[in-house]
């Protein structure tokens, strides 16, 4: 029988011996960097060579320090092999040192079982010690789960310590910890879009990054060729997610917010009133905005005479008529259509041409598309145009029918600029403008996206990602109960119609892996008056302190709450409403409290963050600030990922008081 020194010994010796490795794969890299510059190939085949040669380099040589491998499976048949985020081998044929966690072999390490044992004999988890850079020393502990046992143990203390590790600094991966029902929808097929409804805690963002890595793995081609997009919710959640993916090898991923993909190089420089922002982002203005840009094609009332030399060429306004209405009902591209009208004009010209005076080439035909009869005809019955331009005559007077009375005068512009090029813009006018532009050329797509905090678009900003999703495929990500928007989805089905896709699988993720059970049963509380219809979440981590702090001064309990957290370990986040957020902050600075492990923030940024301990400050304020207030606060309360405190002066939303 081997003793735990002993195999910690082989194992950190198994280590060392891969940290050799990867610094030869490494150092291999750009040798071949160097030497792939002189390949003997098409300059096509060479330029596609050395750009892989050197994407591969850097991302070896901008490897994040840590340890190279976090398991091991041993297979009945002999074989065992150590997983960790990248491949790492003595050679491309031979049998890899580390198996990377995305590879098929690498499966069975998260989804054996011993009522499923997939031909695994032993499953090993290894210890490393906090925050370690990956010298095998801090190799300090393994747990073995012997499956042929025959039943199922409870997660040992290195998969729990794992989970249950402070958060400090940005989001980790989850490669080493990730459970069955997050494996299944991180490897779904690349052809496949998905939907997860994830309670909070459960991992959902963790599976879309995931998800991203695994596509980037297992389809580079088809993924890297059309593109792939992680969009959030805003810059500090982007921010705080961001080093996800070049831990798990990827680092040529665009991640971004909807505000910047939709960026036309207009400033904000207007700020709409609720009602109009409501109505700029209800569905209905897409009937709008198409209605007002094919409001500007007209059939001509007159036959088309073009000269030509000696020749005048007659083409009657009946037969003109038809090409506009033939192109209007295939529907094209604003801007594809106006060429097709040219097009189609300059062959009814040709015809006639070549009728009466023969063959016709393509310097003909190009002069004719040239000609001041030619290029009125299509300036008049299909005229160029601009987004700008057709929304500034939409908001100057608005008038579709679709739009009530009372919605018309509430986007009416009362000041008209000059110039719809000086118009001044809100963030609503952008994703209006992005709504025409799409109308008028398809903008360029990818090949995958990934949506956090899904349930919080408006339809206009879900038609926006759905033209840059026409051809790609989508990972959807989302709580309803989180929904704090104005717009916020109620309901899946119809959110995924309005990002174009209306037979998508929605999945459920309900087991909460980051929020203790006392939290999630308190945010459970809240569910009832959410207005949505989600499975209630639950934990499987028992530990977690809630204490309700009733005072005279919120800012004096503040003070308290934070003072007594800084005596145990773990980030602090300090949440309130925006009025309160300067004062709070002013109070913990006056007793010396602030530092780096101290965040105050607004609720309305706390999405998608986790804090070891959270500090509520007057929940009802939170609630009071805006329409879904208890939404807001549902957010607020599950963003505690060890403690929370709830400090409050006034009463307590009904939802929470005692019975």
């Amino acid at each position: 029988m081997t003793s735990l020194d002993e195999e910690l010994s082989r194992e950190r010796a198994h280590h060392d011996a891969c940290r050799a490795a990867l610094s030869r794969m490494i150092d291999g890299a750009a040798h071949h960097v160097v030497t792939g510059e002189d390949v003997s190939a098409s300059g096509a085949d060479a330029e596609t060579l050395g750009r892989h040669l050197r994407s591969r380099a850097k991302a070896l040589r901008e490897e994040a320090p840590g340890p190279l491998f976090f398991g091991r499976v041993d297979h009945e048949d002999g074989r065992h092999h150590h997983i960790g985020r990248r491949r790492i081998g003595e050679h491309p044929a031979a049998p890899p040192l580390v198996v990377d966690w995305r590879a098929p072999v690498a499966r069975a390490f998260y989804r054996a079982s011993t009522r499923d044992p997939q031909g695994v004999l032993v499953r090993r988890r290894f210890g490393w010690a906090p925050f370690s850079d990956g010298d095998s020393a801090d190799l300090t502990g393994l747990e073995d789960e012997h499956l042929a046992a025959g039943e199922d143990a409870p997660p040992g203390a290195i998969l729990t310590g794992e989970i249950e590790r402070p958060r400090v600094g940005p989001m980790r991966d989850i490669a080493a910890t990730l459970q069955p029902e997050q494996d299944d929808l991180v490897r779904a097929g690349p052809t496949e879009s998905l939907c997860v409804q994830g309670a909070p805690g459960t991992g959902k963002t963790a599976v879309g990054l995931h998800r991203a890595a695994y596509l980037l793995y297992t389809h580079p081609q088809r993924i890297r060729r059309g593109g792939l997009l992680i969009l959030g919710p805003n810059r500090t959640f982007l921010s705080y997610v961001s080093e996800v993916l070049p831990a798990l090898g990827e680092s040529d991923v665009r991640q971004s917010t909807i505000e910047e993909e939709i960026d036309r190089g207009h400033p904000v420089r207007e700020t709409d009133a609720p009602e109009a922002e409501a109505v700029k982002h209800d569905a209905r203005m897409a009937g709008v905005l198409h209605r007002a840009l094919y409001a500007r094609v007209a059939p001509p009332a007159e036959d088309l005479v073009v000269p030509d030399g000696s020749y005048r060429w007659r083409v009657p306004a009946g037969e003109l008529a038809a090409v506009v209405t033939a192109v209007r009902e295939e529907a094209p591209p604003y801007a594809v259509g106006r060429e097709r009208v040219l097009s189609r004009v300059v062959s009814a010209v040709r015809l006639r041409a070549e009728r009466r005076a023969g063959p016709r080439g393509a310097a003909w035909a190009r002069r004719i598309g040239r000609t001041r009869a030619v290029t009125a005809l299509v300036d008049a019955c299909w005229p160029k145009v601009t987004p700008e331009e057709v929304l500034a005559g939409v908001l100057a007077d608005p008038s579709d029918p679709a739009l009530t009375g009372a919605e018309r005068e509430a986007i009416r512009r009362r000041r008209s600029p000059r110039s719809y090029r000086s118009a001044p813009w809100s963030a609503a006018d952008l994703l209006l403008l992005d709504e025409l532009a799409g109308l008028i050329e398809r903008p360029p797509g990818y090949g995958h996206i990934v949506i956090d905090e899904a349930q919080d678009l408006s339809p206009m900003q879900c038609r926006a990602i759905a033209r840059r999703a026409d051809f790609g495929t989508l990972t959807v990500l989302g709580d309803l109960a989180q929904g704090t928007t104005p717009w916020a989805a109620r309901d899946w089905a119809e959110q995924l119609a309005h990002l174009g896709r209306t037979s998508v699988p929605v999945v459920a993720l309900t087991t909460g892996y980051r929020v203790p059970a006392g939290v999630v049963a308190l945010a459970n509380r809240l569910l009832g008056a959410l207005g949505v219809d989600v499975p209630p979440g639950r934990s499987l981590r028992r530990d977690g302190e809630v204490t309700f702090r009733e005072v005279r001064d919120v800012r004096e309990g503040v003070v308290a709450a934070v003072r007594a957290a800084l005596d145990r370990e773990g980030s602090i986040g300090v949440i309130a409403a925006e009025r309160a957020v300067a004062g709070l902050r002013a109070a913990l600075d006056a007793a010396g409290l602030t530092g780096p492990r101290v965040t105050v923030l607004p609720a309305t940024l706390a999405k998608g963050l986790e804090y070891d301990h959270v500090v509520v400050a007057e929940p009802a304020e939170v609630v009071a600030a805006e329409p879904r207030g208890l939404n807001r606060l549902y957010v607020v309360l599950t963003r505690a990922v060890s403690r929370l405190d709830v400090v409050h002066g006034l009463p307590l939303p009904t939802p929470l008081r005692r019975a």
